[in-house]
Formats: structure tokens, sequence, C-alpha cells
């Protein structure tokens, strides 16, 4: 004689907030063991479940993704001090630097807060040009980053000189409109 048949076990699904946060717990756990530095590592994890993620089209090396990264980010929080951070001569030229990220919070912090997509180009050994485009607003910003120091030890930094309104939020004439539209190859 048969028993009786069991009920199928019930699937529960996680509701994306959920599955979200737990993702980033696991990243911020991965990033935390792989990082030299612990408090970096967990500052871009909470970064990463606090900000939109950032589009990206061309080729970036990891560095050169992560501090373009970071300036959308700051852009978006509006803290000209974490803007400057980025700089990559903050002493040379303080004045321009400070003058700089208030002119960029100024034009792009509500665009940095939607979608974004960086678009790297050419190769990024030592430096790489980005043009970040910001969806919400129809914005588009180009500029450098590079690695800073005698031999790149001081990492890679944002080229932020920039003190003119006009010129901090001017898009350059061969950007195209969408991300993609070169190849991301910068016109020669």
């Amino acid at each position: 004689m048969a028993g009786p048949v069991p009920r199928p076990a019930r699937v529960r699904t996680l509701a994306p907030g959920v599955l979200r946060a737990a993702l980033v717990s696991v990243l911020a756990c991965g990033a935390l063991t792989a990082c030299g530095s612990d408090e970096e590592a967990l500052r871009y994890a909470t970064d990463y479940a606090n900000h939109e993620p950032l589009g990206v089209v061309g080729y970036p090396t990891s560095e050169s993704l992560k501090i373009t990264q970071s300036l959308v980010w700051r852009l978006a929080d509006g803290k000209a001090e974490e803007v400057q951070s980025l700089a990559a001569d903050p002493d040379d030229a303080k004045g321009d630097v400070e003058r700089t990220a208030r002119n960029w919070i100024r034009a792009f912090h509500e665009g940095a807060k939607g979608k974004v997509t960086a678009e790297f180009y050419d190769e990024g050994s030592v430096r790489q040009l980005v043009v970040v485009y910001f969806h919400d607003t129809g914005q588009t910003k180009s500029f450098t980053v590079r690695l800073t120091g005698r031999a790149g030890e001081e990492g890679w930094r944002v080229a932020m000189r920039e003190p003119d309104p006009k010129e901090a939020s001017a898009t350059p004439d061969w950007v195209p409109r969408t991300p993609g539209g070169l190849g991301s190859k910068t016109p020669r």
C-alpha cells in the first residue's frame, strides 16, 4: 500500500531589494578580502549599493573605470571636497581644482544621480579620455584620467583644470550624441 503523496515544496522568491542587498553583501565581503584597504573596499561597496551603476562603452582598465565611477558618484553626492580629492594635481593648481569641482557639481549633479554611461577612448595604459553621458539631463562631459606620480605610484586621478564655468560644462564638438558613435576611438 502506498503512503500519502508528498506535497511539492513551496518556492519562495526574494523581493528585488532583498536580492540586491544580498548581492551587495556578497560583493562587499569579496571586495574586503581582495583589496589591501578594508576601508576603501567597504566605501566602494557602499557607494555601489547607494548609486546607479555606471554603463560602460570602450575599453577601460580596472583603475580608469574605478576613478571614473568614483567621480560620477561624487558628482551625484554634490560634495566638492570629495570631487577635489580625485584631482590629478590638487596642490599644483589648488584654486583651479576647487573651482572646477564646484563647476562640475553645479553643471552635472542632477544628471549624475540618474543613468550614466562612460565611454573610454583608446587604450588606457597611462591615460584615457573619458566621455560621460548623463542620460536624464541629456548632458555630456569629457575629461582625462591618468596615472599620477613619477612612475604611476600615486594611482589614477582626474585632470581638473576648468575653472571657467562655461568651459567646465561645454561639450567638445567631436563627441557623438550617443555612446559608441565613434567606436571608442578618439578622432585625430
